[in-house]
């Protein structure tokens, strides 16, 4: 498959810039660091087995979180959903998470802060996916037809939603339905026809595509979703709180591990297989979108503004509040 293109946001000197302001971070002790002190020297991590945790390990392989003082914990989750009460819980202190989950707790009452953007989505990355020899070939087919994504209520139904209404199809007049469904248990669920159609993440979606032949029928990221923010660092709002140090801390390390990923895919094929269940092989082939090196609050939004307009948030969202 084509590696999607990545872009190299990056210019002399920005680290350093990313390290002073726009990144965040955290890390024993309970009492407030003294001095530029860390409150914590060891931060609980929770990730996730997707590319875009990547730069988590590559700040600990090349010794960035050394550097500031810090040990990072790391645990992997199947998904967000599991790991977001261990972070409410305070198990973890952060965690690797879309967007989207972020902002429907904050709304909820139970605030998050993004700590820093960690890529865009880009083209063929998360597409919707039929078996070989489906009958559907065309975003108006899939109109009273059942596709199978990670979460509902999350990102996969908000760009799939958002990408069939470009395409002309209204998920609620044209009987469009969601069942939730781990994305390991996709591909045989395609296979037996189960489900008419599944909105995938690498590496499944290779995995799809070469045991079933599945092919695409829809590009979620088109439209509205182009370029569409999807993962970022959390914490709550309260571990910031008490632990500006600390946070300021992984977010100089993280800056440095962003711009690492950014400009070099081999670093992230090569410790993909660290933490994730794909081997080398597969991790160099599949779609990967561009990493970022800054946090933009007017990227950030959009995700916020589409949220409301398709009714997952009962009103307008300011994303400042989480930043």
């Amino acid at each position: 498959m084509k590696f999607g293109r990545l872009r190299r946001a990056a210019s002399v000197g920005l680290v350093g810039i990313l390290a002073a302001g726009l990144f965040a971070g955290c890390g024993d002790s309970d009492d407030p660091g003294e001095d530029g002190g860390l409150e914590k020297s060891t931060i609980n991590m929770g990730t996730l087995p997707i590319p875009y945790a990547a730069p988590v390990y590559l700040a600990e392989q090349k010794g960035f979180f050394k550097a500031e003082g810090l040990t990072v914990k790391t645990e992997v989750f199947p998904g967000g959903a599991a790991a977001l009460p261990k972070l409410l819980g305070g198990q973890i202190d952060m965690m690797v998470s879309n967007h989207m989950s972020a902002i429907s707790a904050t709304a909820k009452g139970q605030k998050m802060r993004i700590l820093a953007e960690i890529d865009l989505g880009v083209e063929k990355e998360l597409p919707v996916l039929v078996a070989k020899d489906s009958p559907i070939h065309s975003p108006a087919d899939l109109k009273g037809k059942t596709i199978a994504l990670n979460t509902l209520r999350n990102l996969g139904e908000l760009t799939v939603t958002s990408a069939l209404a470009t395409a002309g199809v209204d998920v609620k007049k044209d009987n469009v339905k969601f069942t939730e469904m781990p994305f390991p248990s996709m591909v045989q669920a395609l296979e037996k026809k189960s489900v008419d159609a599944i909105w995938v993440a690498e590496p499944f979606l290779t995995d799809a595509q070469k045991k079933l032949g599945a092919r695409p029928v829809l590009d979620s990221l088109t439209g509205a979703t182009k370029e569409l923010p999807l993962d970022g660092y959390v914490a709550t709002d309260a571990f910031v709180r008490k632990n500006p140090n600390t946070v300021a801390a992984f977010k100089r390390a993280i800056a440095k591990a962003q711009q690492l990923a950014a400009t070099d895919r081999n670093a992230v094929v090569n410790i993909l297989p660290s933490y994730a269940k794909i081997d080398k092989s597969t991790a160099s082939s599949i779609v990967i979108g561009p990493f970022v090196t800054s946090t933009s609050e007017t990227r950030l939004q959009r995700v916020a503004d589409l949220m409301f307009q398709y009714g997952f948030l009962d009103k307008k969202f300011d994303i400042k509040t989480m930043l």
